[in-house]
């Protein structure tokens, strides 16, 4: 699969989101990854679906919505209605996966499920035919510039010999810089989430890039 990035407005500048998008899309980011944080799954409270809503009209880039939040399932939804394209629960945050993904697949929107550093690819094994996207967290969910968790990578490789041949995009999230892009890249990612490499300069193309390789 083709590289994608996905620049996290979590580390935009807040007081001019609309423009910080547009910025984006022209830049060449393949999706806008949207970090909802509910300050009780992480310790950290961001973007709810209203927000998300008055931004979709900013760009026609997929919406990679990242829901950090529990209970899941009622709000889902609210985010899909706002216009996301991909939605990403954590198994850790839901009693009933399977459930949760069918949710978002009976709204017409592709599903992601997402593991925390600690948690185990095993949780995949029953829910991989009803899975778009699996995002690993190379960090401890919560706050953006945290550090790369090296041991992540092997979880990668791991994860992309489940798949064998389904068409199931590997997303990796946290510490993405060039050099843990290349690492993530070669062990089976394509789908990349940035923010501070991304937002470090105000040349977004350049840093966009970069990650690519």
């Amino acid at each position: 699969m083709p590289v994608k990035i996905a620049p996290s407005i979590l580390s935009a500048d807040f007081a001019r989101l609309g423009e910080e998008i547009r910025a984006l899309d022209a830049a060449g980011a393949d999706y806008i990854h949207v970090d909802v944080m509910d300050g009780h799954f992480v310790p950290n409270l961001t973007f709810g679906a209203p927000v998300m809503k008055a931004l979709r009209r900013h760009t026609a880039r997929p919406f990679d919505v990242h829901l950090m939040i529990e209970p899941v399932d009622f709000l889902i939804p609210a985010f899909v209605e706002a216009g996301a394209d991909i939605v990403t629960v954590h198994a850790e945050a839901t009693r009933h996966l399977d459930r949760s993904l069918q949710v978002i697949k009976s709204l017409g929107k592709k599903a992601g499920v997402s593991l925390n550093p600690a948690t185990p690819e095993s949780v995949l094994a029953y829910v991989l035919d009803a899975v778009d996207l699996i995002l690993v967290m190379s960090v401890n969910p919560g706050f953006g510039g945290q550090s790369f968790i090296a041991s992540q990578v092997e979880k990668i490789a791991r994860i992309k010999a489940m798949i064998g041949s389904r068409a199931i995009e590997i997303e990796v999230d946290g510490g993405i810089n060039p050099s843990t892009a290349k690492t993530c890249i070669a062990a089976g990612a394509n789908v990349l989430v940035a923010g501070s490499a991304v937002f470090a300069t105000p040349d977004y193309a350049a840093n966009i890039q970069a990650l690519r390789g």
